[in-house]
């Protein structure tokens, strides 16, 4: 049952209207008195969907009293806040306070449903976890054939490997998030695989037969932003010789990555609020609005809260893609996952270089496991093909045996290695800044000042790379 709270009579029957037509039975109240009647006395509440204001007033005082009451007596029920555009920063003090979601009015009725059923999915009891993808991550491509003169190719759940329970927590809830189109933010150092859980929730979705289409924002300057995103006409700046198509439009029904979220600028984010809140947007050049049919999903390694402290990253945007959010531990705390990375990434380099089958010797592995890996398992990757290309053969006839002095030898730490690094959203340690600006300095040195190279090994594009260089005063 869905409990519509609003003082306006034809908002009242206009919802109930369309929730009734999607098969939801519905409860109306048109002031809070009424609507804590009903969230007290109805325990098969499964939603509130409540305007902000009651009476004449504007403050959207009435709507956050009667939020928090409503959580105060069941916290378990999910609340979507209707306001409009101009009281926007009250739908974030709302959010702030535990509402699920907001929408802006006039509503779009698609839009409003999806937001509805989303809530509603999330806030169910989760399923029991499945063990497909937990047996792919740790099989690793060991029963598959190999290729004739090398190594078994690997495998995993959607190319994500590992056992520890971190990361299959993290799964879990990708797995069940994954039905929804809920926008999910995922967190974690660079290199520690954002992009391929991104990947997993695509696979796992609805939508998974459609496009998954990445951008990196850090790449993208702010003047080129709603050209490379929404798409232009021709002619409809001076540059515009031939008609382009938008990210959002290659991305249509399916899913859009948008990865290095924390360097987008201001200006741009304003721009990706509004289709994000809409789900609409506009080509440059033509004057059509268009349906961003799309799943949206972020990634970051920056510490958004403190960026919107500082400022420089909006809140209203942040509660928009952080609805869920996935925090990925660093390499360094799931020693457990780098004997199964280690053996995938031998057989990797086995089939991509024709070398005889290969493995690592168990001290090997302890000694892999004492390394702080600030790169995380793109660094592994790096030190396990430069272990085996640099490594001497094995005796004909023999499977070659990578030893720790193998890797040792192989080994290039950073001058400046972070012992340890906090999470994105709290702990103690050094800062992601501090972190960030030794892991950019060591790469510079070890590539003498080669950029393209060090954007590389960082996995950067060469533009977001100047601008981490410029902030960080290198």
């Amino acid at each position: 049952m869905i409990l519509i709270v609003d003082d306006d009579r034809a908002i009242r029957v206009a919802l109930t209207l369309l929730l009734e037509r999607n098969n939801y039975e519905v409860m109306r109240a048109e002031n809070p008195a009424e609507a804590m009647e009903v969230v007290r006395n109805h325990p098969n509440l499964e939603l509130v969907l409540m305007d902000m204001n009651y009476t004449l007033a504007t403050d959207g005082e009435e709507g956050l009293t009667l939020l928090k009451q409503v959580k105060v007596f069941r916290p378990d029920v999910p609340v979507i806040l209707m306001t409009a555009w101009g009281t926007i920063d009250l739908a974030v003090q709302g959010m702030r306070n535990g509402a699920f979601d907001f929408i802006t009015k006039p509503w779009d009725n698609g839009v409003l449903m999806d937001r509805i059923e989303t809530a509603i999915a999330l806030s169910a009891p989760q399923p029991p976890k499945g063990e497909g993808y937990r047996d792919a991550l740790q099989q690793n491509g060991k029963d598959t054939d190999a290729p004739h003169g090398g190594c078994p190719p690997p495998s995993g759940a959607g190319g994500l490997i590992g056992r520890s329970s971190s990361l299959l927590s993290v799964l879990d809830t990708a797995q069940h998030v994954a039905q929804t189109n809920a926008p999910v933010l995922i967190t974690g150092e660079s290199g520690t695989g954002k992009e391929l859980v991104a990947q997993f929730i695509h696979e796992q979705s609805r939508r998974n037969g459609k496009p998954f289409v990445k951008v990196n924002l850090g790449g993208i300057s702010t003047s080129l932003f709603e050209s490379e995103m929404f798409g232009h006409k021709k002619g409809s700046f001076t540059d515009a010789k031939n008609d382009r198509t938008g990210r959002f439009e290659l991305a249509k029904g399916g899913t859009i990555f948008l990865d290095e979220i924390g360097e987008l600028e201001l200006a741009s984010q304003v721009k990706l609020l509004r289709v994000l809140q809409d789900q609409t947007y506009e080509v440059l050049g033509d004057s059509v609005t268009r349906r961003a049919d799309v799943r949206v999903v972020c990634a970051t390694n920056a510490d958004l809260r403190q960026m919107v402290n500082d400022k420089t990253f909006r809140e209203d945007l942040f509660y928009r893609i952080n609805l869920i959010h996935l925090q990925l531990a660093p390499l360094r705390e799931r020693k457990e996952d780098i004997p199964l990375l280690v053996e995938h990434f031998i057989r990797q380099t086995c089939a991509a270089n024709g070398l005889p089958p290969a493995a690592a010797s168990d001290e090997a592995i302890q000694y892999l496991q004492t390394l702080p890996f600030p790169g995380n398992i793109r660094e592994l990757k790096n030190l396990v093909e430069r272990t085996m290309l640099m490594s001497s053969p094995a005796p004909q006839g023999d499977e070659k045996v990578l030893a720790a002095n193998d890797f040792k030898a192989a080994y290039q730490p950073a001058e400046h290695e972070p012992s340890r690094q906090p999470s994105p959203f709290g702990g103690r340690g050094a800062t992601l800044e501090e972190i960030e600006r030794a892991s950019i300095a060591a790469a510079i040195e070890k590539h003498s000042g080669n950029l393209s190279l060090v954007a590389k090994e960082l996995g950067i594009s060469r533009g977001a790379l100047y601008r981490k260089i410029e902030k960080h005063g290198l």
